[in-house]
């Protein structure tokens, strides 16, 4: 089953280039025609990427890895961090920080910073020990690490591939992905470079149904990779160990598996009933076998003295 139709494609208006004079020479291969001074993508194309990309990030995250979903301009902003917290990934849709992968020790100690406000009670000024100037300028300390960072505070490395909405408004995330080799999956519009990105998805990135309709293809991958890493570690525990590093299930990860299982033990119930009567209807046979050899011994001992 495709992982997104055609129709739902066309419907979220994903066929949707630019204008004819704001366009990347590269990007014509993707093209399939030009209407109204409009380009039209070519959707058959990018049914074919999207399915590649849907493969890269499922088993990427299958093997353990981490997607960061990336998105800062304002049709973007909501649908990334929908998506990303529906299925437990790290997202950016604020401000790009300089620096945010290639200087990542930084900006790990700035998240420790923002736990550590986390933890003071602002409105409690007699029993922090602040003034209240003091625990002001501390929350908006915080407002200000938790608008930018928030997103990202569970993030303890630097993640497997990144998700990117327009690579031309986050050229800072491209450029730090480039430099160090971390793979991008990206929607390229008829104004992008697509030799920055390695799993390319041709379409609109700036109408918010076309960028949500993307952005949850990319989020279903990432679920059935995380199903397949949880299942991974059920069946068994080292292998899944290896496969799945110490990053915790998601909740609702938790909870489609505990449905799976459930689903799965009547199916199992019934075989194991019947291995249960099976030996109690083997018995009588078992005993009817073994009686004729029990009594051979016995009639060569009574046979023996008259030999003698």
């Amino acid at each position: 089953m495709a992982v997104v139709t055609m129709r739902e494609l066309l419907e979220s208006g994903v066929h949707f280039g630019h204008q004819t004079r704001r366009w990347n020479p590269k990007m014509k291969r993707f093209i399939f025609t030009e209407r109204n001074g409009i380009y039209i993508i070519d959707l058959q194309q990018s049914l074919a990427y999207i399915d590649a990309g849907y493969e890269f990030v499922k088993n990427t995250v299958a093997r353990g890895g981490t997607i960061l979903f990336v998105g800062t301009k304002r049709q973007a902003q909501e649908p990334v961090e929908e998506q990303a917290k529906r299925v437990g990934m790290p997202f950016v849709n604020q401000r790009w920080l300089g620096g945010m992968l290639t200087n990542f020790q930084t900006m790990h100690q700035r998240l420790q910073r923002m736990k550590e406000l986390e933890e003071i009670d602002f409105d409690d000024v007699a029993g922090s020990g602040r003034t209240k100037k003091e625990l002001l300028q501390m929350r908006r300390e915080y407002d200000k690490l938790n608008r930018t960072l928030g997103g990202v505070r569970d993030m303890a490395r630097t993640p497997s591939a990144v998700w990117i909405v327009d690579t031309k408004k986050e050229h800072l995330a491209v450029d730090e992905c480039k430099k160090l080799g971390i793979p991008i999956v990206a929607i390229l519009d008829t104004n992008c470079d697509p030799d920055d990105v390695n799993y390319p998805i041709p379409g609109n990135d700036d109408a918010i149904r076309s960028v949500s309709v993307l952005t949850r293809v990319v989020a279903d991958a990432v679920a059935e990779g995380l199903l397949q890493r949880g299942g991974a570690k059920t069946g068994n525990e080292e292998a899944g160990a290896e496969l799945g590093g110490d990053e915790p299930l998601a909740e609702w990860e938790r909870e489609l598996l505990e449905k799976k299982d459930e689903s799965a033990a009547p199916a199992a119930e019934a075989p194991a009933a019947e291995s249960t009567e099976a030996p109690a209807a083997e018995a009588p046979a078992a005993e009817t076998t073994e009686a004729p050899a029990a009594e051979a011994p016995a009639a060569e001992a009574t046979e023996a003295p008259a030999d003698k």
